[in-house]
Order: structure tokens, then sequence, then C-alpha cells
């Protein structure tokens, strides 16, 4: 049995799954506020239930809203801002008295997808979080593509890339630099360009359903987007040439996207054509916890 923990700001969410990714058990918990030891108590507790629940002990991977930095094995860029400066994964092995593997959330969204979801198959998958913010991961040959800084794929903090006149500088970002693909594709960036153009404050998956619906201000501001998203991703193609793209998080719900963007990435791509798919996430919020349980190999299989 593999248990995968899924750590976000307001709930922890713990799957139980069986060696062919059959879920068995589900648990979600209010993630605790501004009590770091509170988190990894919570953490711990909810392996023991589920573990109780199915009369067996697991492996356990844990998603986090950040990642583990290899310079010091301590939280850094974490959203959830308690983790930070702390060795979370020691934490919580230490607390369930075992190894536990532990990844940032979008890289287990993407090993969740590559494995049994909608890139299972592709030796190289780029997942794609487009959301409140905009994160990414890569899996090559069916693991995680960490990086020496445990930074790859997190194309949010890129540039928006072939910048028109009036994107320049670009929004400003959290990150302290201006224009970032997540200031233009994330949710609330989607939101402010529409408010920029219109006037009106609109969250973004009303603008999608009004774009759709044949408003013609929703329509120009969903006409933007696509094409910033085909060019972010034209980045992707041309430096990882992944096999494909899944996307994820609340805008992946946009139709439109999978019909256009598409059609738009091979006036980006440095190459004679482009037949990369890009697709929607089989598994959509569950992917984040999934991948947990699945940062266990199969060569790991068989001890608690």
């Amino acid at each position: 049995m593999r248990i995968g923990i899924d750590l976000g700001g307001t709930k922890i969410e713990g799957i139980a799954v069986d060696d062919k990714g059959v879920e068995r058990y589900r648990l979600r918990v209010a993630t605790p506020k501004g009590d770091y030891a509170a988190i990894v108590q919570a953490i711990a507790a909810t392996v023991r239930e589920i573990e109780n629940a199915q009369g067996e002990k697991g492996t356990v991977g844990v998603g986090i809203p950040g990642a583990i930095s290899p310079a010091t094995g301590l939280v850094k860029k974490a959203n959830t801002t308690e983790l930070i400066g702390h060795p979370l994964d020691q934490d919580v092995a230490k607390a369930l008295e075992r190894e536990v593997r532990m990844a940032n959330d979008a890289n287990c969204f993407a090993l969740s997808e590559a494995t049994d979801g909608a890139g299972a198959g592709g030796r190289v998958v780029f997942g794609v979080i487009l959301g409140t913010g905009v994160g990414g991961g890569i899996v090559v040959d069916g693991r995680i593509l960490t990086g020496q800084h445990a930074i790859a794929g997190e194309w949010g903090h890129n540039p928006m890339a072939w910048p028109r006149d009036d994107e320049r500088p670009g929004p400003p970002c959290f990150c302290g630099r201006p224009g970032c693909n997540e200031t233009f594709l994330s949710g609330p960036g989607l939101a402010r360009d529409h408010r920029l153009h219109t006037g009106q404050d609109v969250k973004a998956p009303e603008i999608a359903a009004r774009a759709e619906s044949g408003d013609p201000q929703a329509l120009a501001t969903m006409v933007r987007y696509v094409d910033r998203l085909a060019r972010a991703l034209a980045v992707i193609i041309n430096v990882l040439d992944p096999d494909v793209v899944v996307l994820g998080g609340g805008l992946s719900n946009v139709a439109r996207l999978y019909r256009e963007v598409p059609l738009l990435v091979p006036k980006y791509v440095f190459s004679d054509q482009v037949t990369t798919p890009i697709v929607k996430a089989k598994y959509g919020d569950s992917s984040g916890v999934r991948g947990a349980a699945w940062l266990w190999p199969p060569a790991c299989w068989g001890g608690a």
C-alpha cells in the first residue's frame, strides 16, 4: 500500500492506493494555522488514521507547496510560510519513525499524470499548473527531474516570451521581477488583464464562460490569454521537447485552451512541425495527492 499526502494551505489530504493505482481510502483534515509543529503532527496523524482504517502500513510520500533546498535541507519558497526554514521531511520521518519521501506539489502533479494519467506512456512529461499561481514539473522515464537547485519546471517565473509592446515591462510579480509568466497566465493574472482592458472586475472562470457565450470583451481577453500561453509553452517545447504537456489547475478546465493553443504553438517553436499533445489532466485536483503516493517507485514496493 502507498500513502500519499498533499499538504495545502487550508487542508491536508491523504489517500491510500494499491500497486495498480486503485484508490483504497481518502481522508481530508484542516491544516493547522501558524503552527509548524502542529502541521507535522497533523501529517503524521493523517498517515496513522489511514493505516488504521486499512489495517496495514504503507510507504509515505508527501507533496508540499514549496521545495526542500538541496543546499540546506530546509523548506524554501513555500506558500505555507510556516514551513519555511524547517527540515519538514526529517521531522515528519521522525514523527512516523520511518523514511518519508517529499516533493514539490507541482512535481507530484506531473508524476501522477506521467505514471497513470493523461501523460502515461510518455518518456518526458511536462506538467503545468494554471491556477492561483503558475507552476510546473518535469518527469523523465517515470521519475521527477528535480534539478540541482530543486527548481526544475518552475516556468512560472520565467519572463513572458516574445512580449508585445503593451506587455513590457509586465505586471509586478511577488518574486520581485516584472512580467513573469505567472502574472499573465494565473487566474488572478487573467482577471487583471480583463480588468485592465474593460474596467470590469470578473474572476477567471466567468471570463472564460462569457467568452464561450460570445461576449466580445471576454473573447478578446481569452484571445490574448491563449496566445500568451502558446508563447510560454513554446519555450518549454524548444528547451525540453516533451512527449506530452499536461495541464492542471483551475484554468485547465477551459475547453478553449485545447482547441486553440495547439494551433498557435507552432508559430513559436523552432521546428518544421509541432505534434506535442497538450492535454487535460486525468485526475484533476487529485493528481497532487496521487503523485505523492507515487514518490515510491516500484523497486521500493514491499516495505513500510
